[in-house]
């Protein structure tokens, strides 16, 4: 198949990587464990045996009521916590095969709905947010764009930085979620290439 490249022409793909079934349960599943492997995982709490203070027996075991052992019990304000929680990874397991078909589906599905935009390069010299709102509007793309490069030079970067919900990502960077969150993808002619060379 062919991608229609801005301002040059058509450039030949595979239909492997661009043209395929999507796939939404997996994508949902890769989006997840993407999302849950950037958890930080720290919270800690103190259980009954980690609090400071006393074990002393604070009353007579019968006559007083309930009885009771020391004030670190779960059931008194200040006691520790009933199964605290300790920091621990939230992370999930993606097979390497499955995270790669589901990268191809999303971008299958965002070549479909005419969200993915590929040009020659972003054309940007100097660093000026001005410069990069015109090319974002001679592309037609706006709400969330990725852009997304096989090696952005620092001006793409520096040029973006100041619109909101626009983002610039290396090849190696590419994530399920970046991709599923942006209204459209723009990437350069190289950036496809070294996609497909990764996802075929």
């Amino acid at each position: 198949m062919e991608l229609n490249v801005i301002g040059a022409k058509p450039l030949s793909v595979s239909d492997e990587v661009f043209g395929g079934e999507y796939k939404q349960a997996l994508v949902h599943q890769v989006v997840v464990a993407y999302q849950a492997g950037g958890r930080a995982g720290t919270k800690a709490q103190l259980s009954r045996g980690e609090m400071s203070g006393t074990t002393k027996k604070f009353k007579k075991q019968k006559g007083g009521g309930a009885r009771h052992g020391d004030y670190r019990a779960p059931i008194f304000v200040g006691g520790g916590v009933t199964f605290a929680a300790k920091p621990r990874s939230f992370e999930q397991k993606v097979n390497r095969k499955s995270y790669r078909v589901a990268i191809r589906s999303i971008l299958a599905e965002l070549n479909r709905a005419d969200r993915l935009k590929v040009v020659e390069g972003f054309g940007l010299d100097s660093p000026k947010t001005s410069a990069m709102v015109a090319k974002l509007a001679e592309l037609q793309v706006s709400g969330r764009v990725l852009l997304v490069s096989e090696d952005a030079t620092e001006s793409v970067f520096l040029a973006a930085r100041n619109i909101p919900y626009v983002h610039v990502l290396d090849v190696l960077a590419l994530n399920p979620v970046s991709l599923v969150g942006s209204d459209y993808v723009v990437m350069t002619v190289d950036a496809v290439k070294k996609i497909e060379e990764w996802l075929a």
